[in-house]
């Protein structure tokens, strides 16, 4: 076979890593971004950086940092920070520690109680084990609370409401109960925990309760802890509650940061504090209240895996649930180190990791704190070879994520104007363990991403992290998700709702963002218990740090590749591809809700409802809804073909402007670098979403009503949601303004290649 034809075919074939190419005797694929010489230059430099990485660091770190309990505020957290400060130090970065003054409630008096049919006391503890060491710190740990419930102290029939969102209700409309004036009894999952109390709360339910069913992370996925890793029965979930889908981050001072001089709402005014009291707890203290109620029983999905009957109330259980927090200021403390760039120190490429935890938090955040830091560690080394990166790279250890994103989010707030004028991407990681690699952030950077998913291999099956992704997805995909992968296309990168730290800077400032991690073969059940320590990491999260590693290498590329390029390696052509793709979503849903309303209206006419219905349920029909009018698309239409021809002129002007080796020359890079970071920040907008004006993004934003999960297109895909068909012309034209920002931008990108030869 000659060398040509098989360079030919191993570009064909994805997951072709640079050193499978290079034992090939073949040239590896040239990197997005860099011209033939450069791109040698570039691999020599990685695998260098390879070499220097080493799992013993992580664990060593891993054990110092998730030592004692650190959440914001903590003895432990303000020690961690200086001995993260240090290494940063020792390393040769330019580091400082900026803090911020946070509103972060803590209890003073949580209390829950069944008083009727029977009476029961709820622990709301976890017990210490003898096989967890870190698990008896019991005067340092947060006890099991929501931060930023109100207080409350409330007495109330149960209604239990499955996942406490909005469908949920309208099941129980259905059996005819109303939440008014009731405690709602909600399980973990389909949505963020804030979402729970929000809905309860606009539903008129007094209090809300959240519990850990087995069924989502308990013995129904495996052996419990310390026998397995899942969640035993004492086990709970902390959180935060806040209304983060209205703003993230400090809820006392909204769009600015939380400085010591800061101008502060009352806490009384603050929007995103719950209005009802809300408690998580564990399943051992959620049995007796379900077996407790009565009413009808709960249709099979809506049930768990605890052995009762799952009924759905209300009543006869009634509880008590009183609350009461201290609400006072914690000191948020970020550790910011940064590698000025040699040419271009006004372009940042910021790389950040969350370090607070609700106690522990070996593997959220710490297994990705302690990537970060080995990652950083190799980075700096080459300093004493005599390299500096092109542009400048910023680390971040973000404090104070856990209750809101808030160390992130007023660091983000406070340097405004400044990241808005150099930061041209945000790499973000949190937990990590073993299994796949997690591709998601801004498809502008989806080629990039999947460039190096292929260039670094398993840990465990030696295959690259790309194709042993695209392997799953293939088994385990959606029809269109495996006819995609079949066809050998790039993987594709999740849209970014919220969760992390990464949504100030996409979703806020419009700097092109990428969340990265592994996950999916560890015994994944201690989230936010005392019990995510060292020591069930090391049993049951990534044993020998191997994917600690795979993450250290895959956003150790990310971020020098970005910092090194002779061209931001972003491209226009793929996000416009998947622009196209949603604008299709949303017209489809419009037509899907057509057809569903159409003909729910004409069974609830033609009386099918109450026809079908199980004497023993005694079901109401659905409400009758208004049927979908027209919708006027075709300005979407258009902001489409519009950015298609923009995408087309672009991808003909590089073209015709690159050198043989596939350069570009240095003006005519600098000023397309220009045009390229702007893309991002060309799709947000000053006026923000409707009624939620912090998130400033028109395309990526979490969901009002999922909050973790994105909303894509949001202020169009919303509306038609919530049916406010007298908004959707106004959605339509906000959305269609951001779209045609960004063809004039990707228009600028083309003027900066030259005109055509």
């Amino acid at each position: 076979m000659s060398r040509l034809l098989l360079a030919t075919l191993l570009a064909l074939i994805p997951g072709v890593s640079p050193a499978r190419a290079a034992a090939d005797g073949v040239a590896a694929p040239p990197l997005l971004g860099f011209g033939s010489e450069h791109a040698a230059a570039q691999r020599d430099l990685e695998s260098r950086f390879d070499a220097a990485l080493d799992p013993a660091n992580l664990e060593t770190w891993m054990r110092r940092l998730a030592a004692r309990p650190h959440h914001v505020g903590s003895a432990w957290g303000e020690e961690n920070a200086e001995f993260m400060a240090g290494l940063f130090r020792s390393w040769g970065y330019a580091t400082r520690i900026e803090t911020f003054d946070v509103l972060f409630p803590t209890p003073k008096l949580r209390r829950l109680e069944l008083v009727a049919p029977t009476t029961f006391r709820a622990a709301l503890a976890e017990p210490a084990l003898a096989a967890d060491a870190t698990s008896s710190q019991t005067d340092e740990q947060l006890p099991i609370y929501n931060a930023y419930s109100v207080d409350g102290d409330v007495t109330a029939e149960l209604v239990y409401v499955n996942y406490g969102v909005p469908e949920d209700y309208d099941e129980l409309a259905r059996h005819g109960i109303d939440v008014a004036g009731k405690i709602v009894l909600a399980r973990y999952g389909k949505a963020w925990r804030g979402i729970k109390p929000k809905v309860a709360a606009e539903k008129g339910a007094i209090g809300c309760l959240i519990f850990s069913d087995p069924a989502e992370d308990g013995y129904r996925q495996g052996d419990v802890y310390p026998r397995g890793g899942y969640r035993n029965e004492t086990g709970a979930q902390r959180g935060s509650v806040a209304d983060m889908p209205l703003y993230p981050g400090d809820p006392l001072t909204p769009g600015r940061g939380a400085t010591a001089d800061a101008r502060r709402l009352p806490v009384g005014e603050a929007l995103t504090l719950t209005k009802i009291p809300v408690l998580p707890i564990s399943y051992a203290d959620a049995r007796p209240l379900l077996e407790a109620l009565g009413g009808p029983v709960a249709s099979p999905e809506w049930r768990g895996a605890l052995p009762l009957t799952y009924h759905l109330g209300p009543g006869p259980a009634k509880v008590h649930l009183q609350l009461a927090f201290d609400w006072k200021l914690a000191q948020a403390r970020d550790v910011i180190a940064v590698l000025p760039g040699r040419e271009l120190p006004d372009q940042w490429i910021v790389r950040g990791n969350h370090h607070d935890a609700w106690v522990n938090g070996a593997s959220d955040p710490v297994s990705g704190m302690v990537a970060l830091l080995e990652e950083a560690r190799a980075v700096a080394a080459r300093i004493r070879e005599g390299w500096r990166p092109r542009r400048t790279i910023v680390y971040a250890a973000w404090d104070a994520e856990e209750p809101g994103l808030i160390g992130s989010t007023e660091w983000a707030e406070t340097h405004a104007d400044e990241l808005r004028a150099k930061a041209v991407a945000y790499i973000n990681s949190d937990s990590n363990g073993a299994g796949f690699l997690d591709l998601a952030g801004s498809h502008s950077l989806e080629p990039f991403l999947n460039q190096i998913a292929a260039d670094v291999p398993d840990p465990v099956q030696g295959m690259p992290v790309g194709k042993r992704l695209r392997s799953r997805i293939l088994v385990q995909g959606s029809e269109a998700e495996r006819a995609r992968a079949r066809e050998n296309r790039d993987l594709p990168l999740a849209a970014l709702g919220s969760g992390s730290d990464y949504s100030p800077f996409l979703q806020h400032l419009g700097i092109a963002s990428l969340n990265l991690g592994f996950g999916g073969e560890g015994d994944y059940g201690q989230y936010h218990s005392i019990y995510d320590s060292i020591d069930h990491y090391v049993r049951f999260m990534d044993p020998g740090f191997r994917y600690g590693i795979a993450l250290a290498r895959v956003a150790g590329r990310a971020t020098l590749r970005l910092a090194e390029a002779d061209v931001l390696p972003v491209e226009p052509g793929r996000l416009v591809e998947t622009l196209g793709t949603y604008a299709d979503e949303v017209k489809k849903l419009a037509d899907t809700l057509r057809e569903t309303t159409a003909e729910t209206n004409r069974r609830i006419d033609d009386g099918d409802y109450v026809a079908a219905a199980d004497p023993k349920t005694k079901l109401k029909p659905p409400r009758r809804e208004e049927p979908v009018p027209h919708l006027n698309f075709a300005p979407l239409d258009n902001a489409i073909d519009r950015l298609r021809a923009a995408v087309a002129a672009f991808e003909e002007a590089r073209t015709a402007a690159r050198a043989a080796d596939g350069a570009l020359p240095a003006v005519t890079a600098a000023a397309l670098d220009t045009a390229l970071a702007g893309l991002e920040r060309a799709m947000t907008g000053p006026e923000g979403l409707p009624g939620r004006t912090w998130y400033t993004h028109l395309v990526y934003a979490p969901g009002s009503y999922t909050g973790y999960g994105v909303k894509t297109l949001p202020a169009v895909r919303e509306t038609i949601e919530a049916r406010r068909w007298s908004e959707i012309d106004g959605a339509v034209t906000l959305t269609v303004s951001a779209l045609e920002r960004l063809a004039k931008q990707i228009e600028r990108g083309t003027s900066a290649l030259g005109p055509p030869k």
